[in-house]
């Protein structure tokens, strides 16, 4: 079908009411228009944003002029289709208003022939103020508690919650045409839609049933379906007859597509054509397939309800990250944008990423690659936190979305979970109240599950995350069934430790704040500005108490830094180890517990944040830890008890033993050694084993337990440190250190490792450290090249070899990369 794009006609926009026009780039946004036409400075640079909150008062217009070409006008109906417009709009084609709309997650198509003209043709836009809008619509609705927008009722409005300011994100409420517009034309009728279901027989063989959906009622319709598999034809099918006629086509002996660690991920496509008996085309559309079967389990079981997800008919542990919006500016974000973050997801033995509902549907490219990477997707429908209005008006806008995003992402190989809210249940007391009550459960306990039952009808809904099947807040339940948000760590301040107090069923959000690396800093802050607790940082740390609770934290566990880089190191070291703790609990109890997802994985701007990746793509500490703690083969130590201070703030501890557990999550078993050794600082080994252990999938065991009481006495918990290793064949599969007290009352020796550099390719160094002492948390930094490390914040240990590569953006020598390289461990923080 001809289809034409408006992104390339000439494109404008200026503020309502005004007479000058500026070039404006479709799609895009006010605000990234005003940048490029000089008219505002950088949003994310120091305090600007500040001072741009005016933009969200004021209504924008944007027009732009095109010509039709002649073959789309031919045909017999041209329709204007707008995949996403932000978000109070209205349409006028020719001067002739065509539509208006207020909901930015929903796509449109109008029938436009009769308005259209030869030659030049002038669209134009016009976006009212989102904030007058909220003053004006569902005003007989105001929340009882608001929790992240600072002026108030974003919820009347179905816009990207975020814009208006996270605790973590700027309040940026921008307008704009944010994804595709375009014209479409068409003849007689039109393949709207297909919906794909998957019946995996016991022979192996996987029949697909293909539900075409026509703009119009079809009457006597031909389909022909092809799938193929990298290019090659794998099977064809003619379909005649009946509208709702069966449509199935079948594939023996299929490749199936699994999670990340679990299997490959092929991807057949499905292109269904549409024609008419006289052999015209009425459309076609492919989709990228991956045969696999998704269930959410919530069995009884022993510790009560179940939750985890079976694929293919394999219990998996999910290991990700929360997914927040990659940009406060979503409609510039390309496909390599996405593929930055998800590939380092990826990169981090992560197998799913939970979108949050705060943000947005996320672009086409996202579950590209999501697909491509064999990650799944927990999918939250766009409502966060704060209650929602239940006026049928609202809820309208709500179902037209709900059938919409269910209609474009119900047949991606990834989705495994569709889920209403975020936290809403969980924040509000009066969810049970009233009014509140009826809203709630209308949206979330009827009109979104019917929405995906009937549109998609395969993959599992979750009214709110978290959730244990009743408004419940108590962790006691989230040990029975569910999954739970845990955050007494970092909100309530409380001990790392806690993590290990409950046996959580499935974890989908915890988290850690840290700073920003420097470089990331400067990108939005003059270096004579730079200090944590001055404005321009203050502003980009959007945690009303974020600065005090890092500090705390770090304190806790760290002495006190010598510079402001190394607070940030701190942090970021402090950031990683909480979530180790964490995670490693979490995985040590599957199958009770079969999920671990922290918050979060991506930045929207330069910020202090809970992100293991900053804006800019750096990698924290926390992102190389979590390559670590999430690996297939994984050492964990348990350690008992803890340390603390009496009256007179005398040091005590309840640490007299370590447990030792592995972890697998591989496909196959194999056998690994388990090596230990207790040593001193200063390198003398006070005791060791290695051991041959038997690793199955999807098994956690304790392996041994030691009593280092007797070692503690007698050298002193402080000049000790505990070395665990995995081990097959050359390879060590996992490896970590434990201190039996807090690293700040550790005599840490000084040292500066050795370094010598191989050339692999132009591109690619082997890098090799040996240092002569025990060097804790080594952070390599090599200044002015955009180096990607597959190792970092690591330990070495004395005399034992350990070489990163190093993959460079441009050829460059060993000697260069020698000279820039610098490296940094905890010792050299320390004032």
């Amino acid at each position: 079908m001809p289809a034409f794009s408006l992104s390339s006609a000439t494109w404008q926009f200026r503020q309502a009411g005004t007479k000058s026009w500026l070039p404006a780039h479709v799609p895009g946004c006010v605000h990234t228009d005003l940048v490029a036409a000089g008219k505002i400075p950088d949003p994310f640079f120091g305090t600007n944003e500040l001072d741009l909150q005016w933009i969200e008062e004021r209504d924008w217009e944007y027009r732009g002029v095109f010509t039709v070409p002649a073959g789309l006008l031919a045909g017999e109906t041209v329709e204007l289709v707008a995949d996403g417009l932000d978000t109070v709009a209205t349409v006028t084609l020719n001067g002739t208003e065509i539509a208006r709309t207020e909901n930015m997650f929903v796509g449109y198509r109008w029938a436009v022939k009769e308005y259209l003209r030869p030659g030049k043709n002038e669209i134009r836009i016009r976006f009212d103020s989102a904030m007058k809008y909220i003053r004006a619509t569902n005003a007989e609705f105001t929340p009882p508690k608001e929790f992240n927008d600072s002026v108030g009722n974003c919820v009347r409005i179905r816009k990207q919650q975020c814009q208006f300011g996270w605790d973590w994100g700027p309040r940026l409420l921008t307008a704009g045409i944010w994804r595709d517009l375009r014209l479409e034309a068409w003849s007689a009728n039109r393949l709207a839609a297909v919906r794909v279901t998957q019946h995996h027989q016991s022979d192996g063989s996987v029949a697909l049933t293909i539900f075409p959906e026509m703009a119009r009622p079809a009457g006597r319709l031909a389909f022909i379906a092809v799938v193929s598999l990298r290019g090659h034809e794998m099977a064809r099918a003619r379909f005649e007859g009946p509208e709702d006629g069966d449509r199935i086509i079948t594939l023996g002996a299929p490749e199936l597509w699994w999670p990340a660690g679990q299997g490959a991920q092929p991807l057949y496509d499905l292109t269904v054509i549409a024609h008419d008996d006289t052999g015209n085309e009425h459309g076609r559309i492919t989709h990228r397939l991956g045969l696999r079967t998704i269930a959410l389990d919530r069995s009884p079981d022993q510790w009560g309800e179940s939750f985890r997800f079976v694929v293919n008919g394999r219990a998996i542990f999910l290991k990700g990250a929360n997914w927040i919006p990659a940009h406060s500016f979503v409609a510039h974000l390309t496909r390599r944008d996405y593929e930055r973050d998800l590939r380092a997801a990826a990169a981090a033995n992560m197998n799913c990423l939970r979108v949050w509902g705060g943000g947005i549907y996320e672009h086409e490219a996202f579950y590209d690659l999501c697909d491509e990477l064999g990650l799944l997707v927990w999918q939250d429908f766009m409502f966060s936190c704060t209650l929602y209005p239940g006026n049928e008006h609202f809820l309208a806008q709500c179902r037209e979305e709900a059938a919409y995003q269910v209609r474009r992402l119900r047949h991606r190989a990834s989705l495994a979970l569709w889920c209403g809210n975020n936290e809403i249940a969980g924040l509000n007391e009066k969810v049970s109240e009233g009014e509140f009550k009826l809203g709630y459960e209308a949206l979330f306990h009827e009109l979104l599950p019917k929405a995906v039952e009937g549109l998609d009808g395969v993959t599992p809904y979750w009214p709110s995350s978290p959730w244990r099947g009743r408004v419940e807040r108590s962790h006691e339940n989230g040990e029975k069934s569910g999954d739970t948000h845990f955050w007494d760590v970092w909100h309530a301040r409380h001990p790392v430790k806690d993590y290990e107090k409950w046996s959580f069923r499935f974890v989908s959000e915890f988290g850690m704040q840290s700073y920003a690396s420097p470089e990331t800093n400067a990108t939005f802050c003059p270096p004579d500005e730079a200090n944590v607790f001055g404005p321009a940082m203050e502003n980009h740390q959007k945690n009303r108490a974020g600065n005090q609770i890092i500090l705390d934290y770090v304190s806790r566990r760290y002495r006190f830094p010598k510079s402001q880089k190394d607070l940030i190191y701190l942090s970021q070291l402090n950031q990683a180890y909480c979530m180790q703790v964490g995670v490693e609990h979490y995985r040590r109890l599957m199958p009770r517990c079969m999920g671990a997802i922290y918050w979060q994985l991506n930045d929207c701007w330069p910020v202090a944040s809970w992100s293991s990746i900053e804006f800019t793509g750096h990698w924290k500490a926390l992102h190389f830890a979590a390559r670590r703690f999430f690996a297939p083969a994984l050492i964990s130590a348990h350690v008992p008890g803890e340390e603390g201070a009496r009256i007179g703030n005398y040091r005590e501890t309840t640490v007299d033993e370590v447990h030792l557990h592995t972890v697998y999550d591989g496909t196959e078993p194999i056998r690994a050694r388990l090596r230990w050794e207790l040593r001193r600082l200063d390198g003398k080994k006070v005791a060791g084993q290695t051991r041959t252990v038997a690793l199955a999938p999807a098994q956690s065991i304790r392996q041994q337990t030691l009593s280092l009481r007797a070692s503690m006495d007698k050298h002193g918990r402080d000049n000790l440190y505990l070395r665990l290793s995995l081990e097959a064949g050359n390879r060590v599969l996992s490896e970590q250190t434990v201190f039996l007290t807090p690293p700040r009352f550790l005599a840490l020796p000084h040292g500066a490792p050795r370094v010598k550099a191989k050339a692999v390719s132009p591109t690619v160094i082997d890098l090799t450290f040996v240092a002569p002492v025990f060097l804790h948390a080594v952070d390599c930094n090599v200044r002015g090249l955009q180096a990607t490390l597959s190792d970092n914040f690591f330990d070495l240990y004395p005399q034992r070899p350990k070489t990163v590569r190093v993959n460079l953006p441009r050829p460059t020598s060993p000697k260069t990369l020698l000279a820039r390289l610098r490296t940094h461990s905890l010792v050299d923080s320390f004032a």
